[in-house]
């Protein structure tokens, strides 16, 4: 019994290394884009860099928001394997 759940463990922190490394390669994308958008805008009129500096608040703001999502998702992965774990023990037992 005791070797089962030492193997649950391990596998709940393979999920959570992998949904990190997703969250990761998420984010580097979105910041290159927003380099170029500065750049291509500094030469217009300072209004129009405005709207674009807003526009970038708003996209790091549904970042953050995707983040949390995952996190939610990954909690509730555990919760569900703990679950099954516990009636799994219950019938061996």
């Amino acid at each position: 019994m005791h070797n089962k759940t030492m193997h649950q463990q391990q596998q709940q922190q393979q999920q959570q290394q992998q949904q990190q490394q997703q969250q990761e390669k998420q984010e580097q994308p979105q910041t290159r884009q927003q380099q170029k958008q500065q750049q291509q805008h500094q030469q217009q009129p300072q209004q129009h860099q405005q709207n674009q500096q807003q526009q970038q608040r708003n996209q790091q703001q549904q970042q953050q928001h995707q983040q949390q999502h995952q996190q939610q998702q990954q909690q509730q992965q555990q919760q569900q394997q703990q679950q099954q774990f516990t009636s799994i023990c219950c019938s061996v037992c």
